[in-house]
């Protein structure tokens, strides 16, 4: 895994996602890939962007998703680029969802657990923040238990 300071050509963000940091910079992230060894490279390479480091990143599936996750250290925006999503929302122990379809978006507030369901294949974009981001199983419709590791970031 490696961040990338000028990259002149197209970047896949299915594939290479894009980290946002202090001052402006972008950077894509060659190699990036969901095991804990590449989120702690990731992790120490963008620390001192802090909770202002953002990554960018699109997810294409199909079905309901199969783990809760929160983002202590800063809001999630999640862009339905095409098909149908619904976003739940643990608040207080009640089920918040929001349907988006197409060129729509909404926020997952700071610290707050959220599942995302696609209906048919569908495309989201997500801007999360990357600093301990946390997961949990969806073992049933609210994360009732920490099961997860820490992580900078994951489908939303």
């Amino acid at each position: 895994m490696r961040l990338v300071n000028h990259e002149p050509n197209a970047v896949d963000l299915r594939t290479i996602p894009v980290h946002l940091g202090l001052g402006s910079r972008a950077k894509p992230v060659e190699g990036f890939i969901w095991e804990p060894e590449v989120l702690q490279a990731y992790s120490a390479a963008v620390a001192t962007d802090g909770a202002e480091g953002r990554m960018v990143m699109i997810f294409d599936g199909d079905g309901p998703g199969d783990h809760w996750e929160s983002h202590p250290a800063g809001d999630e925006l999640v862009v339905c680029l095409s098909g149908s999503v619904t976003v739940t929302r643990d608040v207080g122990g009640v089920p918040d969802r929001v349907v988006l379809g197409p060129g729509e978006a909404t926020i997952n507030p700071a610290g707050v657990w959220h599942v995302v369901d696609m209906q048919g294949p569908t495309s989201i974009l997500a801007i999360t923040a990357s600093l301990g981001t946390d997961h949990r199983p969806r073992t049933d419709t609210r994360p009732t238990e920490h099961l997860g590791t820490p992580g900078p970031q994951e489908a939303p």
